[in-house]
């Protein structure tokens, strides 16, 4: 019977920091050793973070990256490691995975299956290693380590590697390296958290494991590394079609370590089973990279077969929600040392959602790492006190004439439920000062019924320049508020709601976003106890409250019903629609509720908006990436700035008459 112990680690990296990500990585090594490990997997590119753009291609970084390896190798005592690197080879850059064998760096894997899809450029730095191909990279202290296609033989154990994208594909590599006969499938990956992605990463990792006969261990990275992407973690251990062992998710540790105990004989009697499995006889074995491993010996002291650590449990698209961007606003605060947040908190549903979010980010960032590490994790900041909140939060509520009694309240109400500071500013003056200048030098007064947009716009403008005061002052993040219904059709002000150093909501439709803040009133999780004080932002109909309060002004009188924007969006942006199109889809899932006249006049508003704003989503802030409707046109959804606006398929659009 052969045990083996197996880990797999998800990391906390940050692009660049070279002494900072080695520390997490040998960390992360200790912990495994201490634990009796045998075989530890660490996450892609984890020397030097995913997120590192054009940089990939300075042959310095190569050569940096590589000097760490041999560092982290000098760790590496009586364990096998996986870690993951960008490899200068013959003027290319491969992104890779060495394995370490006691010390010794016996082989690197490259990458077959590059990531080149939405918010993935992998293309653009790396090139793809072609199948069943080895080499030879000689370093500079004149060592020769084979580079390529390679399946490892650790003392009688066969190891081979799938590296992220590799396990996406349809010929998975996977299915060569059964051919091959190895027991062990390492996969070091660095995937974004998406809504829902962590049940395909089991379906992959299971049947992986099951077709392949073989164990399979699957690293992620964890948290927001380099500002628009965040990683949930979600370590997976499985074997032979069994899941054997799941890492926590969202974890704001350092590091999270996933260990199980298999049974490589099963495996091995799998494969002999199955009558598909053909070993690859004859082939040459050049490929095959032997290495000692003694400490690979039976370990009599194995804790249960088939057994590991699982921590993984279901969670509902709120709680996903909850925890993804309470971990990806951590991640800012401390990575880019600020001081804290400050939110422009209108009493609406936008803002006050993110101010929500600071005090849940408190809230789930110390409980799992108590009083003490949340403080040392933020040792740039100095507390006060010990309510984090409104160390950390401060909130100003601007009025002007146009605002009301009802949203003023709300903003107080949500201020004082999450122990924000709050303070409510006047700022009518302001904007009626900008107006005389411009009257006087137009030499006219401005008028609701002709100058609609500019007097509402100027109201929103006016509110930025004081709260960015206030956030230079503490020194903090201003977060912008605007959701990503509204940067579909540029329902927002640029210099107004949109103005911040970090966009959090940009990524989330206002459909989910009013969803959302109703279940943190009513049911909330065990983690996330309900907020009842939100009663006065739901109740509310969402209103920009920039017009005169007698024409009671409301985001979907302006627009369109919110849950009809976001149907046309992703009919006419996720899926590439065109508008009679949309126009039939919408007819067939709205089923009468509305006439044919309004879905038609709806689908045509939209895609002129859409089509005149893409200049507004080019200036957004950074945002946070949370599924595949995400309208950023930096990593997700490119659009031209200038375009026919689709007037020809308008034109054939619009009633017969019209």
């Amino acid at each position: 019977m052969k045990r083996l112990h197996v880990a797999a680690a998800s990391l906390n990296q940050i692009p660049l920091d070279w002494d900072g990500n080695r520390a997490r990585i040998e960390a992360a090594i200790s912990e495994a050793k201490s634990k009796g490990v045998q075989v530890l997997c660490l996450p892609e590119l984890a020397i030097t973070g995913y997120g590192c753009e054009d940089m990939f291609l300075a042959p310095e970084m190569g050569r940096a990256a590589f000097e760490s390896l041999q560092k982290i190798a000098k760790s590496c005592k009586g364990i096998a490691v996986a870690v993951g690197l960008p490899v200068w080879f013959q003027s290319s850059v491969f992104n890779a995975s060495a394995l370490i064998v006691d010390k010794e760096i016996v082989g690197i894997v490259c990458k077959q299956n590059l990531a080149g899809d939405g918010l993935h450029y992998e293309p653009r730095w790396f090139k793809p290693w072609p199948a069943d191909v080895v080499d030879y990279l000689q370093t500079d202290s004149e060592d020769v380590i084979p580079i390529g296609d390679l399946v490892f033989d650790l003392g009688g154990l066969r190891v081979g590697f799938e590296i992220c994208e590799d396990a996406w594909v349809a010929e998975r590599p996977g299915s060569r390296l059964a051919r091959r006969g190895v027991d062990l499938i390492l996969n070091p990956s660095a995937s974004h958290f998406a809504f829902g992605k962590q049940e395909i990463r089991e379906r992959f990792v299971l049947e992986g494991s099951r077709a392949f006969a073989c164990a399979y261990v699957y690293a992620n990275l964890l948290g927001n590394e380099a500002g628009r992407i965040i990683y949930d973690g979600g370590t997976v251990i499985a074997s032979g079609g069994k899941l054997v062992a799941t890492g926590k998710r969202f974890s704001f540790h350092d590091f999270v370590l996933t260990r199980a105990t298999i049974d490589i004989g099963l495996s091995r009697m799998q494969q002999a089973r199955q009558v598909s499995h053909q070993p690859a006889l004859g082939e040459d074995e050049t490929d095959a990279v032997w290495a000692e491993a003694d400490f690979l010996a039976e370990n009599k002291e194995a804790a249960g077969l088939m057994s590991g650590e699982q921590f993984d449990r279901e969670y509902s698209k709120e709680e996903e929600f909850t925890h993804a961007m309470a971990l990806g606003l951590f991640d800012y605060l401390r990575k880019s040392y600020s001081n804290g947040f400050v939110v422009s908190l209108s009493g609406g549903a936008d803002s006050a959602a993110c101010a929500i979010l600071v005090k849940l980010m408190v809230d789930l960032a110390v409980k799992d790492l108590n009083s003490d590490g949340f403080t040392k994790k933020l040792g740039h900041i100095k507390f006060e006190n010990s309510d984090y909140v409104s160390n950390l939060l401060g909130c100003v509520y601007q009025a002007t004439r146009n605002s009301g009694d009802v949203t003023r309240t709300a903003a107080k109400t949500v201020a004082k439920a999450i122990g924000a500071e709050f303070q409510i500013w006047d700022v009518d003056g302001i904007v009626e000062a900008y107006r005389e200048i411009v009257e006087g030098g137009i030499g006219r007064k401005l008028k609701w019924e002709t100058d609609d947009i500019t007097l509402q716009n100027i109201q929103a403008r006016s509110r930025a320049p004081g709260v960015w005061m206030l956030t230079n002052i503490r020194n903090a993040l201003l977060l912008a508020t605007s959701n990503r219904s509204e940067a579909a059709v540029g329902y927002a002000t640029m210099d107004g709601d949109t103005s911040g150093g970090l966009s959090p909501i940009s990524g989330i439709d206002k459909a989910f976003l009013r969803q959302w803040l109703n279940w943190l009133e009513t049911e909330g999780s065990g983690e996330i106890p309900p907020i009842p004080e939100l009663r006065v932002i739901n109740e509310q109909a969402p209103t920009a409250e920039l017009r005169p309060q007698e024409e009671n002004q409301t985001d979907e009188g302006d627009l369109m019903p919110y849950p009809v924007l976001d149907a046309i969006e992703r009919l006419a942006i996720r899926d590439k629609k065109l508008p009679a199109d949309v126009f039939t889809l919408m007819k067939e899932q709205l089923d009468g509720r509305y006439d044919d006249a309004s879905i038609r006049m709806w689908v045509i508003r939209f895609f002129k908006l859409w089509s005149r704003n893409q200049w507004k989503r080019e200036r957004y802030a950074p945002g946070f990436h949370l599924d595949d409707e995400n309208l950023d046109p930096k990593t997700w959804c490119r659009f031209p700035i200038l375009s026919s606006g689709f007037a020809k398929e308008l034109a054939e659009l619009e009633p017969a008459g019209d």
